[in-house]
C-alpha cells in the first residue's frame, strides 16, 4: 500500500512528503478530526535494532517530544501530538508554509548582514523560551530554521535530535546532528547546555553572511578536528555581526554570550550600527583566541559542501545555570604539539564503529592471558619505558614523557611530544549488555557520507577478563598522512564500560601498537 491517502491513528491522512532527513520522513497530513493541515514525523525503520532497542529508541523519542510540547512561543513549531504508527511513534507538528533558510542559502549563497540578524534574533527568541523550559534543541542548523509568511521565523526539531536514552557510547542511537553545526564541547564528548545552542545558532549566522560553515572542510572528521583546536577563520562579509559571531564561536562554552546578550547584539546589528557601539555589544568583543595553529598536519582545502548528518555521543542537557566567566583571556586548549591527536580523540566520537553482533573471529591475542581470566587479575609489572597512572576510576600505564592532552571526568587522553600519536581512555556508565550495537549503525553512517576518508581493518567481539568487549581497527585519512587506531571496549551492563583507543600515524603503526597491549594489560579499575 502506498503511504499517499493513508490514515494513521484514525485521523491523520498522508497527503504529500515534504521533507526527508537522516532520521525521518516529513509529511503534510490532513487532520480530520479538526479539519486542518499539520505535519508529521515519521522515523525511518531500522532494520538493525533488536525489539528492546527499538523501544527504548521510540520511547525516547516519545518523551523529547512531549518536552518538545512545553515549549509555547510563535518562533518554534508548536508540537500537538505523539501518536503511533504499526508501533512506531510519530511528531505531529504545526505545519508551516516556508522556505528553509538552509534551501534560501542553496539558492542565494549568502544574505545581508541586517537580514541575518533579523533571522538570528527569531532563533534566539526561540533558543531562549526552549532553555527557559529546560529543553535544548541539539541540532540547529539553517535546514532546521522556516522562513515563514510575512517576515516569520520558526525553529523546527526541538528535542526531537535525540533519539535513544544512549547514557553511554555503547548504547544504539546516539545523537544526530550536522558536525558544522556541533559545538566543541559535543565533538569533544563533554556535556552539552544552551551555551551549544548558541554555537550552533553562531554556526548558522556564520555560514548565511559567509556562504559557508566556520569550519567547513573535506570530510567530517577534519570538521571535528577543526571545530575542536582550529581557530576561526576571520569573517569578510559579516559587518556588524563579526564580533557576535565570533564571541558565540568560542571554544570554552564559559566564554560565549548569554541569549540575552546575543539579542542585544542581534539588535544592535540589525540596526545597522557597529556591534560595539553598546555596552552589551562590547562584552561580546573577546579577546584574542589563544587556540593552536592546524598543527603539523596543515590546513585542509575548503569546497561546497552540504550539512552532513554523523552520530555522536550525547549528554544530558547542563540545567546548572552556572555564572559566565567573562573578560578573561581564552584558556588554551591543547598545545600546537598535540592538535593532531586531539583531533583523532574527536574523530573516534564521530565516526566511533565497529563489527557486526557475532561476526568475525576473536583476536588470538586479546584472548590470552587476561581476556579469558574471569578470575582476580593481577596486571604485568609496568615496563621499561612507562608509568603507570590513575585516571577517571582506573589505572594504566602510559609511555614516559608523555602528557595530558585531554581530561575531563570520562576521558583522559595521553600524547607524545609529536602530536601525532595518542592514547584516550574513555569511561562511561552505565555499560550496555555489549558494547557491539551501535557501531554496525555508526559504521554504515560513516561509509555512505565519507567512503574514501575511513577504512576498517577488523571489527572483532571478544571477551575481556570475563567482560563482553569488542576491538576495533580501522584506518583514516589525515590532512598529510594517514592514520591508523585501535580501539577496545569492554564491561558488564550496569556497571561501568571502558574503552581504551591507540590512534598513530600508519606509516609509524609497527613502532605504536605495542603500547596498545601494554596500557591494555596493564589496566585495572580502582573503584573510584
Amino acid at each position: 500500500m502506498r503511504d499517499e491517502a493513508r490514515l494513521i491513528a484514525g485521523r491523520y491522512r498522508l497527503t504529500e512528503q515534504i521533507g526527508r532527513g537522516g532520521m525521518g520522513t516529513v509529511w503534510r497530513v490532513q487532520d480530520e478530526v479538526l479539519d486542518r493541515q499539520v505535519a508529521l514525523k515519521r522515523l525511518h525503520v531500522q532494520p538493525h535494532l533488536s525489539d528492546d532497542e527499538l523501544a527504548t529508541l521510540y520511547e525516547r523519542m516519545r518523551r523529547e517530544a512531549r518536552s518538545a510540547a512545553r515549549i509555547v512561543h510563535p518562533n518554534v513549531v508548536v508540537v500537538h501530538d505523539v501518536v503511533d504508527d504499526g508501533g512506531q511513534p510519530c511528531i505531529v507538528m504545526e505545519y508551516v508554509p516556508a522556505v528553509t533558510l538552509g534551501d534560501l542559502l542553496k539558492e542565494k549563497q549568502t544574505i545581508a548582514p541586517e537580514e541575518a540578524a533579523r533571522i538570528g534574533l527569531g532563533m534566539v527568541a526561540a533558543l531562549r523560551a526552549a532553555h527557559a523550559a529546560g529543553v535544548l534543541h541539539r541540532d540547529v542548523k539553517p535546514g532546521n530554521v522556516m522562513l515563514g509568511a510575512e517576515g516569520r521565523v520558526v525553529l523546527t526539531d526541538f528535542g526531537i535530535a535525540m533519539t535513544a536514552d544512549a547514557s553511554t557510547l555503547t548504547k544504539t542511537g546516539e545523537m544526530v546532528g550536522s558536525i558544522h553545526y556541533m559545538a566543541p564541547e559535543r565533538i569533544r564528548g563533554r556535556k552539552p547546555g544552551p551555551a551549544s545552542d548558541l554555537w550552533a545558532l553562531g554556526a548558522t549566522l556564520y555560514q548565511a553572511v559567509e556562504g559557508r560553515p566556520p569550519f567547513r572542510r573535506d570530510t567530517a572528521m577534519e570538521a571535528a578536528y577543526a571545530i575542536a583546536v582550529d581557530p576561526l577563520e576571520p569573517m569578510k562579509q559579516a559587518g556588524a555581526l563579526a564580533p557576535l559571531i565570533e564571541a558565540l564561536l568560542s571554544k570554552d562554552p564559559d566564554e560565549r554570550p548569554s541569549a540575552e546578550e546575543t539579542e542585544q547584539a542581534l539588535r544592535t546589528a540589525r540596526s545597522g550600527g557597529p556591534a560595539g557601539s553598546t555596552g552589551a555589544a562590547t562584552v561580546l568583543r573577546p579577546a584574542p583566541a589563544a587556540v593552536p595553529s592546524a598543527g603539523q598536519d596543515g590546513e585542509a582545502p575548503s569546497r561546497p559542501s552540504g550539512e552532513e548528518t554523523v552520530r555522536v555521543a550525547p549528554a544530558p542537557t547542563d540545567d546548572s545555570g552556572r555564572a559566565r566567566r567573562r573578560g578573561r583571556k581564552r584558556r588554551v586548549l591543547v598545545s600546537t604539539a598535540v592538535a593532531v591527536t586531539a583531533a583523532a580523540t574527536a574523530v573516534t566520537g564521530v565516526i566511533y564503529a565497529t563489527s557486526d553482533r557475532g561476526t568475525g573471529t576473536p583476536h588470538t591475542g586479546a584472548q590470552k592471558g587476561p581476556g579469558a581470566d574471569t578470575s582476580p587479575y593481577t596486571p604485568p609489572p609496568v615496563p621499561k619505558g612507562f608509568h603507570k597512572v590513575s585516571e577517571i576510576g582506573a589505572s594504566f600505564p602510559v609511555p614516559d614523557g608523555w602528557k595530558v592532552v585531554k581530561r575531563s571526568g570520562e576521558l583522559v587522553t595521553y600524547g607524545d611530544k609529536s602530536g601525532l600519536v595518542g592514547i584516550t581512555v574513555k569511561k562511561f556508565e552505565p555499560a550496555g549488555s555489549s558494547p557491539m550495537p551501535h557501531f554496525t549503525d555508526m559504521e554504515a553512517q560513516t561509509q555512505r557520507n565519507y567512503p574514501g576518508a575511513y577504512s576498517r581493518v577488523r571489527r572483532e567481539p571478544l571477551s575481556f577478563r570475563g567482560q563482553p568487549a569488542v576491538v576495533w581497527e580501522y584506518t583514516f585519512k589525515g590532512r598529510a598522512r594517514g592514520y591508523r587506531a585501535i580501539e577496545e571496549g569492554f564491561g558488564r551492563a550496569g556497571g561501568r564500560e571502558y574503552d581504551i583507543n591507540l590512534t598513530a600515524p600508519e606509516e609509524q603503526w609497527d613502532t605504536y601498537r605495542d603500547m596498545f597491549d601494554t596500557c591494555r594489560n596493564g589496566f585495572m579499575t580502582t573503584g573510584k
